[in-house]
């Protein structure tokens, strides 16, 4: 009865990049597509300015810089991954701006990403945004699919008690 007016805490998602947004099930990969490291969304990038899509901590880049993790401060653990298989390219395509430990406002720029080389290695540039420990997150809001520019508002996430 007393958490009645209680207010539910919730973040907002921005899109990373501009393009094409999707639910994840869309993706040609079955550890993102059948969301084995959590729920999320992806876009199917049209330029190659990455930006971060809500506020929070850098918690990690991955050495071959195809994976930036950033920890919201509500404490929900967040993935960005550029291109699918892109770990195989060893950092080449990619030119991260930003460190672990590092404080980024959404729409921050992450990293600068060459779309076209990921895509004459047969690979899918895709930009992936997960939400890794889903036992933070009561529900989000349904991911609509279409064009989008970075920067636009994609989700709206409420945050488990």
């Amino acid at each position: 009865m007393f958490g009645l007016f209680k207010k539910e805490k919730r973040d907002v998602f921005i899109a990373p990049v501009t393009g094409e947004l999707m639910p994840l099930e869309a993706l040609k990969d079955g550890v993102f597509s059948e969301k084995m490291m959590g729920d999320g969304y992806a876009v199917a990038p049209e330029e190659g300015i990455v930006y971060a899509p809500i506020s929070g901590v850098i918690s990690s880049v991955f050495p071959t810089k195809h994976a930036i993790g950033i920890t919201s401060t509500a404490g929900l653990e967040v993935l960005v991954h550029m291109g699918l298989d892109t770990v195989e390219m060893d950092g080449e395509p990619f030119e991260t701006k930003i460190a672990a430990g590092d404080e980024v406002q959404a729409g921050d720029v992450l990293s600068q990403v060459d779309i076209a080389a990921i895509k004459s290695s047969n690979r899918d540039p895709a930009v992936v945004v997960v939400f890794t420990n889903m036992d933070k997150v009561k529900a989000f809001d349904a991911i609509k699919t279409g064009p989008v520019a970075h920067g636009d508002q994609v989700t709206t996430l409420t945050y488990a008690d």
